[in-house]
């Protein structure tokens, strides 16, 4: 294939990326949608035919290319939330009830749920139906988009307040689901590692419990944190006028931030996921009624939107040039249990669990809310991620079918939710409005 193609493809694909969004308001369809499917259809070409574009033979480009992208959406979404969360304040804590239940009930009944379903349906080992449990349950942050809030108020906006907060919970629970969930998975996806190459659970559950599961999960909310509170010192706070970047509107300290806190918690040995999540939550809550938080949820939003193109084009190319030939009619059970049934039930039963009632002015989870939100869980570029970084660092056998799963749940996930987002969606904003 010439690279003149290339280019042509390339600047196609991106212009389709930065129309498709206005152009699909009001439709039935969502931008990433269109892109899977283009990109199936660039690998029917007979200049893509035969390429050897299967993530299983480029695990390391896989992983990072899906790790950036996930990096750059958590940060976004981070940015994007209005709701406050102070670690000192119980009423915040309150607040975000129902992203709570999603993450500490439904996520790990999804993961036991699929783990079973890929050992009983599947017949696949106890590792690796634990590794297609932990990539298939986290709510992805990129392409969920559509179902997220839209980004930052701010004091250019006529609805703000001091104290802004989202009146859209079920927007506001899958954004912060999303933000935090890809995270959390990674304590499930090492246990599949471990039980791959350490044997005994005896010999080392305990250790798995506090390290992976609650260490590195503090080190992570911990640096992210400090990161983000010591940059918005600095872009807000700063004695140095020259220092106060919110001043100049320089955006790109958001990427800055995102990379710090990705970057220290790594080496700190906590979860970086969370680090950049934690740092993007904290970089919001300083001076929230500043146009800062615009530009800077701007600039991620882009560089977000560029990265999903890729990320999307690549994996239409891959599901038909041979991703998708090791797929069983087990596999595909199990992909559609989880969209139409595993997820919608654990994240009902989760939301319906100890409900209680709405704080004062805000807008509860009714019975629409809870099935929208349960439902509307979408797999994505974390799940690739995750099979990407499990099989490169142990083997648990059968990776060709491990893969056709996850890509055909992903592949479904996208079409389904796509075009079932925007009318539901707005059939809940009208019923808000009346």
């Amino acid at each position: 294939m010439s690279s003149d193609l290339v280019y042509v493809l390339g600047g196609a694909s991106l212009f389709l990326a930065v129309l498709l969004p206005m152009l699909l308001q009001r439709i039935a369809v969502s931008a990433p949608m269109v892109l899977l499917l283009v990109g199936a259809l660039v690998g029917l070409l007979p200049q893509f035919t035969g390429m050897d574009v299967a993530p299983i033979d480029h695990l390391e480009f896989t992983e990072h290319l899906t790790e950036a992208t996930i990096l750059v959406a958590l940060m976004g979404v981070g940015l994007a939330l209005d709701r406050p969360l102070d670690l000192r304040s119980f009423s915040t804590w309150r607040a975000w009830g129902a992203t709570w239940r999603l993450l500490a009930i439904a996520m790990p009944l999804c993961i036991a749920g699929v783990a079973l379903l890929g050992w009983w349906v599947m017949g696949l080992a106890p590792a690796a139906a634990v590794l297609l449990g932990a990539a298939l349950a986290p709510t992805d942050p990129v392409l969920a988009s559509d179902v997220q809030v839209t980004g930052p108020t701010t004091s250019g906006h006529e609805d703000f307040a001091d104290e802004v907060d989202e009146s859209d919970e079920v927007r506001f629970a899958l954004t912060s689901e999303a933000g935090l969930n890809d995270g959390l998975a990674f304590p499930f996806v090492y246990l599949a590692i471990m039980m791959a190459t350490l044997g005994s659970f005896t010999d080392w559950g305990l250790g798995w419990f506090g390290w992976e599961l609650v260490g590195k999960v503090a080190i992570g909310v911990a640096i992210g944190t400090a990161v983000g509170w010591g940059l918005a010192r600095v872009a807000f706070r700063s004695r140095r006028p020259s220092m106060r970047l919110a001043e100049t509107g320089e955006p790109l300290l958001a990427l800055a931030a995102m990379l710090l806190s990705y970057g220290v918690s790594e080496v700190a040995a906590g979860y970086g996921f969370l680090a950049v999540f934690a740092c993007a939550l904290t970089l919001r809550s300083a001076e929230r009624g500043h146009e800062y938080h615009v530009h800077m949820h701007g600039v991620v939003e882009r560089l977000e939107r560029l990265l999903t193109l890729v990320v999307l084009l690549l994996l239409g190319v891959a599901m038909t040039n041979g991703l998708l030939r090791n797929l069983s009619w087990e596999g595909v059970a199990v992909g559609v249990l989880l969209i139409f049934l595993v997820r919608p039930a654990t994240g009902w039963f989760a939301l319906r669990l100890g409900r209680r009632e709405p704080r004062a002015g805000a807008h509860p989870l009714g019975p629409r809310e809870r099935l929208a939100t349960a439902f509307f869980g979408v797999r994505g570029v974390g799940s690739l991620y995750y099979v990407a970084y499990a099989t490169g660092q142990a083997d648990f056998g059968n990776h060709e079918v491990l893969w056709a799963t996850v890509g055909f749940t992903v592949g479904l996930s996208v079409i389904v939710h796509g075009i079932a987002e925007t009318p539901a969606m707005k059939r809940l904003d009208r019923a808000r409005a009346a």
